[in-house]
């Protein structure tokens, strides 16, 4: 009688781009051509990234941007900025004019000028990225830090 099979349980790290070897590199940035459409076959894109195509079938299904895998999910950011009138409501207007659907917001008393909120908000219908969505945060007047808490 033969032992039950252990079930494989995935891991997943955060790895930051610049220590990936360049393989890896080079698939994330074909399945990017690829779903610009800036070429038509794998074939293309490959031989633009100099990439052989065995690497690029290797690593394709594991590796993904951050961000990506945050789409249609549960996002948890928490943002810091100045204590000034429709601060708040710019960052929420943000993210409703890309589709986010905000679930629950909680800012807390502003201390010092600076007031603190954290917002949960659905990416399934998100227009652009998250990582445009939090760019687009960031770089409004009066925002101190954007920080992702947590997705689900």
């Amino acid at each position: 009688m033969s032992k039950p099979k252990k079930e494989k349980k995935d891991k997943f790290y955060l790895v930051q781009e610049d220590i990936l070897p360049e393989a890896i590199k080079k698939t994330i940035k074909v399945k990017e051509i690829l779903k610009l459409g800036e070429v038509k076959t794998i074939n293309e894109a490959v031989e633009k990234m100099d990439l052989s195509r065995s690497a690029y079938y290797k690593y394709k299904d594991y590796v993904f941007p951050f961000f990506e895998i945050a789409q249609g999910k549960i996002v948890s950011i928490t943002v810091s900025m100045s204590n000034e009138s429709g601060m708040l409501s710019s960052v929420l207007k943000a993210i409703a004019d890309r589709n986010g659907s905000i679930l629950t917001i909680n800012q807390d008393i502003p201390l010092q000028g600076i007031a603190n909120s954290s917002i949960s908000f659905e990416t399934k219908n998100l227009q652009g990225s998250l990582e445009d969505l939090l760019l687009d945060i960031r770089s409004m007047k009066g925002i101190i830090k954007v920080e992702i808490l947590g997705q689900a």
